[in-house]
């Protein structure tokens, strides 16, 4: 009998009973607004930014509407314009070139290594067309951090990291967002904590951190925070920046600060249905793992592989091969975007040039979620439904050769 799955790939875990009984106390008392607070009261999410700001080491936090808008605040408080350009990963996901064009900015869009990771020798030779680079470690790939931040501080490009799929993870023992002089984390359902939308900015910048407060709608109130600067660096501040609402309420953050609280666990039960996963799929004909480097420590909330040089009715003759047997894989190759497939041609607001290197990688990506409520069982049956298909069509293709 052909092996079939039939669980969901878009279910995620319960919110925690913690969280559910917080949320029900701010619905309770009705003060939502992070500002409406009673007399001694701290907030759900002047405390969430403080646990928050714990976990990754950074001195400031602020928690906000959306990884995006995270990405954009940042951006603002650099000071990026209209007219600036930003460096950005060709492979990466619309939220990043929006943020950059939110802000009326160009991105200039750098190449994709087969380790899925924003191409160094590419962004060695693009380093003097902007002087910030929105870095995202998409799908979870971090670059050598060493080697990037060694190039961007000699040429004075500050970096940003779009650490939406990378919360928990690290290189080199250091926390993913830390490197840059600005973090930006998404709480959307998809990602490593779920409040449905939200976000993290992250600083050790005074300046910018209180800059990303008073955008974010403080309305004065930033002595509120327990995860931002002092009063004294808001004194010029609070004048001359523009109020560009974007907070995080109480209800979401009641929601979040247990899966804060919990994440080390949950990235481990993530690595654990990865690697179980990686180790089906390996040794498969035509398929290439996407090798992970010693000094990243991952966070396997998704898995990619490559069917590199395949011809693009034979890869979707894979997708369609295993959807069939109740396995839902998302393909970069499409000329088309589909859900959250898009890449960076797809996006005609921001003007791009082909790369025929990157777009060979991305022509063979092949992406699937790896939501925690998969048991290890269901791991190893998909890989072996993939691995199954592949080699299938992998087959018939070298006989039709």
């Amino acid at each position: 009998m052909t092996e079939r799955f039939t669980g969901s790939f878009t279910q995620q875990d319960p919110i925690p009973e913690a969280g559910i009984a917080a949320a029900l106390a701010v619905l309770r008392h009705g003060r939502l607004h992070r500002y409406n607070t009673a007399p001694d009261e701290l907030s759900e999410t002047a405390l969430l930014e403080q646990e928050f700001a714990a976990t990754v080491g950074a001195k400031y936090c602020l928690a906000v509407a959306s990884g995006g808008y995270a990405m954009g605040t940042a951006l603002r408080a650099l000071g990026v314009g209209p007219g600036d350009r930003v460096l950005s990963n060709a492979f990466t996901l619309a939220p990043v070139p929006g943020a950059i064009a939110s802000v009326g900015a160009t991105p200039v869009f750098v190449g994709v290594t087969e380790g899925l990771t924003i191409d160094l020798d590419d962004l060695a030779a693009k380093l003097d067309q902007a002087r910030v680079l929105l870095l995202s470690h998409m799908r979870g790939h971090i670059c050598d951090m060493d080697r990037l931040m060694a190039m961007c501080d000699a040429a004075g490009v500050q970096v940003v990291e779009d650490c939406a799929h990378t919360m928990g993870a690290a290189w080199h023992g250091v926390p993913s967002g830390r490197h840059g002089v600005i973090g930006c984390y998404s709480c959307q359902t998809y990602k490593h904590v779920n409040s449905g939308e939200g976000g993290f900015l992250v600083t050790d910048d005074p300046h910018l951190a209180a800059k990303s407060v008073m955008l974010s709608g403080s309305y004065m109130l930033f002595e509120r925070h327990l995860a931002a600067p002092p009063p004294e660096a808001f004194a010029d501040l609070k004048y001359t920046t523009p109020n560009i609402s974007g907070r995080m309420d109480n209800l979401r953050a009641a929601i979040l600060r247990p899966q804060v609280a919990d994440l080390a666990t949950q990235c481990a039960r993530w690595n654990e249905r990865y690697y179980a996963l990686e180790a089906g799929l390996r040794n498969t004909p035509g398929l290439h793992i996407v090798e992970r480097h010693e000094k990243e420590t991952i966070v396997g909330s998704s898995i990619q592989f490559l069917l590199l040089d395949w011809a693009a009715d034979r890869v979707v003759e894979v997708i369609d091969r295993c959807k069939a047997r109740g396995v839902e894989l998302k393909w970069f190759g499409a000329p088309e975007p589909v859900a959250f497939t898009s890449r960076y041609d797809s996006w005609r607001y921001a003007p791009s040039a082909p790369m025929a290197a990157s777009d060979r990688i991305l022509a063979g990506v092949v992406d699937m979620r790896v939501p925690l409520t998969f048991s290890l069982e269901d791991c190893a049956l998909i890989a072996r439904i993939i691995r199954s298909e592949v080699s299938a069509v992998y087959q018939l293709t070298a006989v039709a050769e």
